[in-house]
């Protein structure tokens, strides 16, 4: 007989949805008002869109800041909140959302991770990233073997083997270029077009002239197989003949596809997939529940970090009314106040 563990209640005042640059600030803000905060997020490292779509692409809106690279803004953002020391939770996502008889929310992950907090700030972005995969028929079997959606971990792994990389964008044409002096690479995309950066496109030119790899303009058709292995792709080009590329791996890097998931289930106002938030506190349909960020709608709505920021602050104060509901909240500047000096670790010392 086998008995169930009862998994123990994370206790928190606030639970921050998603650790892209706009939840990261969430954290900040949080805790410039002495809220403590854990942070999930599906993704397996913080960053969001940012790591994930555009980690070496510059950024020239940032205040302050005449130019960053995603990358370069989230460890900016990491480094900002560590006077906090927020609990992140990355690799899982939030499936369950409960209002407690007592006021509370009970949240439970895919992990089954659980926790009772006082406020939840949604910072989901345009909700979680899933891979596109490829709608070829009886390929998903092999998904996990010879089938990864993404670059490797590990890519001196894949030494001397065929590797078929898809894909047209920074990500797709830097593993198959970083793949050639190690493997066979081919790079497929449908055309002869790409969305990279200039410099990375006048790599894989020259390298596909110098026949370290090779391209194909064409797109997946079907798989051939034998012996539970999958041994070619074939692929229909532009001219209307199909092709099959032998293969021992296949690399699917196609961009993701934001997902708004379970949040859609919460019960939540939505508009167009969006949840609606008034524009003092940026709360949700339901109190204590906020969204900040792409995941929002108002009138007049922008879909710009400087102001997903701007949301996050007051988002923060709407915050605080409930997790402090005795204490007034004063607006307290950190040029001036020795609290936050303290709390930010920059108080002098003597």
């Amino acid at each position: 007989m086998t008995t169930a563990v009862e998994v123990p209640l994370i206790e928190t005042d606030a639970l921050v949805i998603g650790a892209g640059p706009v939840g990261l600030f969430q954290v900040f803000e949080l805790g410039l008002l002495n809220i403590r905060a854990h942070v999930i997020d599906s993704l397996p490292v913080a960053g969001g869109q940012c790591i994930e779509l555009y980690p070496d692409k510059p950024i020239y809106d940032i205040p302050a800041t005449t130019v960053c690279t995603g990358r370069e803004l989230v460890a900016k953002l990491q480094q900002q909140i560590e006077p906090f020391a927020p609990v992140f939770h990355l690799g899982q996502q939030v499936d369950v959302v409960e209002r407690q008889p007592d006021g509370r929310f009970r949240i439970a992950s895919s992990r089954g991770t659980q926790w009772l907090a006082k406020t939840v700030l949604i910072a989901g972005g345009v909700g979680s990233f899933q891979p596109r995969r490829l709608k070829v028929d009886g390929v998903a079997a092999f998904e996990g073997t010879q089938l990864r959606y993404g670059a490797p971990d590990d890519l001196q792994a894949l030494g001397g083997q065929r590797v078929v990389v898809i894909g047209d964008d920074d990500a797709a044409l830097d593993c198959a270029i970083a793949l050639a002096p190690l493997a066979q690479v081919t790079l497929m995309h449908r055309r002869d077009e790409f969305k990279a950066a200039p410099e990375t496109i006048s790599t894989l030119r020259r390298m596909r002239g110098d026949g370290q790899l090779q391209f194909v303009a064409a797109q997946p058709s079907g798989i051939v197989h034998a012996d539970g292995r999958l041994t070619a792709l074939q692929v229909l080009a532009a001219d209307g003949t199909t092709q099959t590329l032998p293969l021992d791996r296949l690399l699917v890097l196609t961009g993701l596809s934001p997902k708004l998931g379970p949040i859609a289930d919460w019960g939540l106002a939505l508009e167009r997939k969006q949840l609606v938030v008034d524009t003092a506190r940026f709360q949700t349909s339901e109190p204590g529940i906020f969204a900040v960020g792409d995941v929002n709608t108002y009138p007049g709505k922008k879909k710009l970090i400087l102001c997903g920021f701007h949301e996050a602050a007051l988002a923060a104060f709407g915050a605080a009314a409930i997790v402090f509901p005795d204490t007034p909240i004063h607006l307290e500047y950190t040029t001036t106040s020795p609290r936050l000096h303290k709390a930010l670790g920059v108080a002098p010392k003597g």
